[in-house]
């Protein structure tokens, strides 16, 4: 897929639809974040931030610190959009530059243990008297208090403690461990995201600033809502792999192809159940006595025949007779695939920096388009946003 160039997704119009004029930067243009190296969800908050336009300024060790996958920057894609300032926060100079980045900041994001920025001289109370409008994110697996919060985990962990993954995995089997999509970002990065944005907010409605606790655990059990209800409801508490949305549904699933590739079936409504069953008729498929879709007991049956009719074409020959239609139905992709596929291609959904094809800024607005991220790898270092930000050639000088 070629990429496109910073015109054609920002919009080369000053006038969108609407009347109101386009304003490049992104929603947040403006805004300042200080944001502490770390892992998972922090840095993915900050990129997230980053992509819709604020500076956000990364405090990273002077020295490998060994956190994460290590990789060549132009591959540690959630460095996109920032720019890195390293410093040694054990040294008067390096603490007392931070703090000074700090004070002049609307955000700043950190996901160490409960306590390590405190004994750095960076914790919250020590950062709110310098700045009292500063919205403090503080991300970790298992917050800041409870019998959990010093523990070392990682994010099948903390899915596997709201009962998330007891949920996913096939029937017979065990709980599945999923990408970490989940509690690092959906219940973490996102999470963060939503706090620090509500927080800046009350800030400018008047308020003051405040520390935001963003537990993984919290974030998850959020997402979990809607499950509690359905489980209360007797609507979903059968065992892992036998409920609707649990691969539990023949109808709700993914079946291979002739060439080994999968596709995606998901008609949960009658309406759209007719129009599979319809398409796959015409298609050439014998779906004659087909079992109903909402009798349980013929499940085993229904997936049976399923798995018999979707083995007998190609992925491709399958799209071909039903992508676009109500059948709800969608390939399988790769990633690499799924940056080429027409509908994304369509809507500029993948951008390409140093090379490196990736998903593009989200959400979209309008009139205030993000502008295409700075490079991962850019070598340049925090100073020029620094002394933007109003902090002192000296103090930048002595530090770095």
């Amino acid at each position: 897929m070629e990429a496109y160039t910073h015109s054609e997704r920002a919009g080369s119009s000053t006038q969108p639809s609407g009347g109101r004029p386009t304003i490049p930067g992104g929603p947040l243009a403006g805004l300042r974040v200080v944001e502490f190296a770390g892992v998972g969800p922090g840095p993915l908050c900050g990129m997230l931030l980053a992509d819709l336009g604020a500076n956000v300024i990364r405090i990273d060790r002077k020295k490998p610190s060994g956190l994460g996958i290590e990789r060549p920057a132009q591959y540690d894609l959630v460095l996109r959009g920032k720019r890195t300032m390293k410093l040694d926060l054990k040294s008067i100079q390096g603490l007392r530059l931070a703090r000074e980045l700090v004070s002049r900041a609307d955000a700043l994001i950190e996901g160490f243990r409960p306590q390590t920025m405190e004994r750095l001289g960076l914790g919250p109370e020590a950062c709110l008297q310098d700045n009292p409008t500063l919205i403090y994110g503080r991300v970790t697996g298992f917050g800041q208090e409870g019998p959990l919060a010093q523990a070392a985990g990682h994010d099948l962990n903390y899915i596997a403690l709201t009962g998330a993954l007891y949920a996913m995995g096939r029937k017979h089997h065990p709980p599945t461990p999923p990408l970490n999509l989940l509690g690092d970002y959906a219940g973490g990065a996102m999470l963060l995201a939503m706090g620090l944005l509500a927080g800046i907010l009350h800030v400018r409605n008047g308020g003051q600033g405040q520390v935001v606790d963003a537990a993984m655990i919290d974030g998850v059990n959020a997402l979990m809502t809607p499950f509690h209800g359905l489980y209360a409801a007797g609507l979903h508490n059968g065992p892992r792999g036998t409920n609707l949305l649990d691969s539990g549904a023949p109808f709700y699933d993914v079946y291979r192809c002739a060439d080994d590739a999968y596709v995606s079936i998901a008609p949960i409504e009658t309406k759209f159940q007719r129009v599979l069953v319809d398409k796959l008729r015409a298609a050439g498929a014998d779906v004659e006595g087909l079992p109903a879709f909402d009798d349980r007991v013929s499940w085993p049956e229904l997936r049976k025949r399923f798995t018999e009719i979707f083995v007998k074409r190609t992925r491709s020959e399958w799209c071909q007779a039903l992508e676009g239609t109500d059948s709800c139905f969608a390939p399988v992709l790769a990633p690499d695939e799924a940056a080429r596929h027409p509908h994304h291609a369509a809507r500029n959904s993948f951008i390409t920096v140093d090379g490196i094809t990736q998903p593009a800024p989200a959400p979209r607005f309008n009139a205030t388009p993000p502008v295409e991220p700075l490079s991962p790898a850019r070598e340049e270092d925090a100073r020029e946003w620094a002394l933007a930000w109003g902090v002192s050639s000296a103090a930048i000088s002595s530090a770095l």
